[in-house]
């Protein structure tokens, strides 16, 4: 671990940053371009006495998980979120790992977009990043481990996901989440982190194997789909799912299909944040 490298690093990288890139008002009292210590501790979910540690070389080894919120918080690019886990001590993740970093453009995308409800995708359907209208409508997909990150795994296999939408949808939208995971089967042919979980879907879900059995490939572009939201009911929105151009990526946006949508969108933003079922799908 090279600690006076990190800490220059880390510094560096935060006073790049302005505010408004993050989300953040640039008030008039900021002595600062870039962003204060607490501010990144807040957006990578750290404490902000271990930011100061970072920055001051003083610091243990921080993990992979620590130094992939970090990478997210500061915005940084590929090649930057590679060099600060080799000044951290650790290889950078392979490709699959790699993929489940948000890259730097659509986090910022997140931010852009305020108050509509928007998340970043791996091609596998793993939330990389979710702003914070997205979390509270659909709930904090971000921290899930093992086969409960995959969305099409929660979608076939936990029962209380589909109390969450519309069972006049399920069908409809179980058959979108299997054509597209056929695509991305295609597109990474052998690829053992694919392969593994169709398989293990295809054991736990007698839906999904038979829906799998009959071939139907298809990207998701442009969906709409009802939530019902325990604080607020129903809620109709349409998706617009933007690509990176390796398809590794995804940046979905949910608008209000309805004015109806629109109102309750507003009040669950004036509600603000309250639990959520854990692993509720997107």
């Amino acid at each position: 671990m090279q600690r006076e490298q990190l800490a220059d690093f880390l510094r560096r990288r935060r006073e790049a940053i302005r505010p408004a890139e993050v989300g953040i008002a640039d008030g008039p009292r900021r002595r600062t371009a870039g962003l204060r210590r607490e501010e990144v501790a807040m957006l990578a979910g750290m404490s902000v006495d271990y930011v100061v540690r970072l920055e001051q070389g003083r610091s243990s080894q921080p993990s992979t998980q620590l130094l992939g919120a970090l990478a997210r918080a500061l915005r940084l690019t590929d090649d930057e979120r590679n060099h600060l886990f080799h000044l951290a001590g650790h290889q950078p993740p392979p490709a699959e790992g790699i993929a489940r970093l948000a890259r730097a453009g659509l986090v910022r995308l997140l931010d852009l977009v305020g108050d509509t409800p928007a998340m970043v995708l791996s091609d596998l359907g793993e939330v990389l990043a979710q702003n914070r209208m997205s979390i509270l409508l659909s709930g904090d997909h971000t921290g899930l481990t093992g086969d409960r990150r995959y969305v099409a795994y929660r979608y076939f296999t936990d029962p209380a996901v589909r109390d969450l939408h519309d069972p006049g949808e399920w069908q409809r939208h179980a058959r979108q989440q299997v054509a597209d995971l056929r695509a991305v089967a295609g597109r990474r042919a052998g690829d053992p982190a694919v392969t593994g979980l169709i398989d293990r879907l295809r054991a736990a879900s007698d839906d999904f194997r038979r829906l799998w059995a009959e071939h139907e490939v298809a990207v998701r572009r442009a969906d709409r789909k009802t939530f019902l939201h325990p604080r607020v009911g129903r809620i109709t929105m349409d998706c617009e799912t933007l690509v990176t151009p390796d398809l590794g990526q995804q940046l979905l946006v949910l608008t209000p299909a309805d004015a109806e949508a629109r109102e309750r969108l507003e009040l669950l933003r004036v509600l603000g944040v309250e639990e959520f079922p854990a692993g509720a799908p997107h």
